[in-house]
This record gives structure tokens, sequence and C-alpha cells, in this order.
């Protein structure tokens, strides 16, 4: 069976090669809660791809696993282009919540991965301001986080994320907590900022009209125990904009997105029985 073409950031059509595979994963907390159960999902290399499903279905989980940040219980987190032995996966990962440093300007916390890294502010300076100007914040390098909006607050915190070029963005609900104004703006950075440099994202969310807009493709997950029970395409082209959200076809996939989602819920509640 060959292998079937993608929509990379780009829009072209590549193969499908796999950054990173979750094989058979499942993880049980110490109370016994089953947070993944048998979780097979591959993750092909310049994707967009959400995790979509209701909470407790383990998709902060398995973005933890995937970060190292957990370990599961069985299964295995396979890293196909990587040398035996290597740890070294260029994975960033940006939280529901900024957390940032408050006593710390702008620039030191963007600079704060590569400070634990070992380099100095004054070797950084360039990647830096680099990495403030991707979000629009350059201006901003010297002010502080109490002066900042919640949503230049989420900019700094990809900023912080995107200073070391990873190869693989998880990102937990970041535009949760944010206006809807906001979130629709970010949501387009994003999208601009994932074309322009060709990373791989997950990106978990509860919504769906988020997810079919960013997205090239959704996975659908339930809860009790937490597992993959839906795959979408989402073939709509990029750069994506105002007209795809006002478009059929965005109706069209928000509504499949959103059968898969209550079905998904369903299975839940019969996983209660």
């Amino acid at each position: 069976m060959s292998a079937s073409p993608i929509m990379t950031a780009g829009g072209d059509a590549a193969p499908r090669k796999p950054i990173v595979s979750l094989q058979r994963v499942s993880k049980t907390f110490a109370n016994a809660t089953v947070a993944l159960k048998d979780m097979t999902l591959d993750i092909n290399s310049g994707e967009f791809v959400s995790l979509l499903g209701p909470s407790g279905c383990g998709k902060s989980t398995a973005l933890r696993i995937i970060a190292g940040l957990s370990s599961p219980t069985a299964g295995r987190l396979v890293w196909p282009d990587e040398r035996p032995g290597a740890h070294d996966h260029a994975i960033s990962f940006v939280f529901q919540e900024p957390t940032l440093m408050p006593w710390a300007t702008v620039f030191d916390n963007v600079h704060l991965p590569l400070k634990l890294k070992g380099k100095s502010a004054d070797a950084s300076r360039a990647t830096v301001m680099e990495a403030l100007e991707m979000v629009g914040l350059e201006r901003f390098a010297t002010s502080y986080p109490r002066e900042l909006s919640g949503g230049m607050k989420m900019r700094v915190s990809i900023a912080r994320a995107l200073v070391t070029k990873p190869r693989l963005l998880l990102m937990d609900e970041p535009f949760a907590a944010l206006d809807e104004i906001t979130r629709f703006r970010l949501n387009n950075d994003l999208l601009r900022l994932w074309q322009e440099f060709g990373w791989t994202v997950i990106f978990v969310t509860h919504s769906v009209f988020e997810s079919v807009y960013l997205s090239n493709r959704i996975v659908v997950m339930a809860a009790r125990p937490g597992r993959v029970v839906a795959d979408l395409s989402v073939d709509a082209p990029y750069p994506r904009d105002e007209t795809f959200r006002t478009s059929h076809a965005y109706s069209d996939h928000c509504r499949s997105a959103s059968e898969a989602l209550q079905a998904a819920m369903a299975a839940e509640g019969d996983s209660n029985h």
C-alpha cells in the first residue's frame, strides 16, 4: 500500500511521514483512573492536527506523553526519524495559561529556554528579538507581564516556545481563556507562522469551530477510557481567513466534526454502563 499524500503547511501534497507515533499507548493514574487505553496515532511531518474531545478524554495526557512530561503505563512512543539513543525531539509546549515569570521582562521570559541551555542574554538577543517579532511584540521586550493584555501574554508564551526553533509545537488549549476577537486574531497569527516555518503542530481544543478553522486533520477522542474514535481530514486550502469561516465548506466540516464529537460523548456514556 503506497503512502497517501497530505496537505502540508505550504499547501503542497507530500508523502505521509510520521514525526511521532503513539503505538497502543495506555495511561492509568495512581488513583486507578484510566486516562488513555490502547491509543494508536501517527502524527505526520508538517501537519496541523487538533485533538478534539470532551473534558477528561485524555487529550492533555496524550500531549504530555508526547512532550516527555509523563510516561505511558503501556505501549510506546516512537520517533521514526530519530537515530537510536537520541532524545532531542525539538519539541516546544504552549500551556493553557501563559505561565510567565511576573518579575521578569518579556525579553527575559522568552530568553528562558535558551538560558536553560546555557546561552547568555547577549548571545541570544537576536534570536529572542526574532521570536518576539514573529508574534508582533518586538516593541514590548522591556515590558513586564502585568503591563500586558491576556492576548499579549499568550503571544509571549508562544514566542518563548518558538525561540528554540522546534520541529514539533504542542499546544494545550492555549486560547481557551481569551475573548473571541482575540482568539480569532491569534488563530490567524498561528496559521501564518505555521505556514511560514512548516512546523508540525498538535493542538488540543474543546472547540469544533477552532479545530476546523486551524487544522488539516482532526482527531476526535472519547473518554473512559481515553481513545481515538474518529480521524477527520479538513481538506480546505491554506491560507484561511474570514472567507473560509463563512463558507459552506467550513459549515460542512464543522457539522462532520460536531457529529463525531457527539458520537464520542455517546460512546463515553455507553462505556459507563
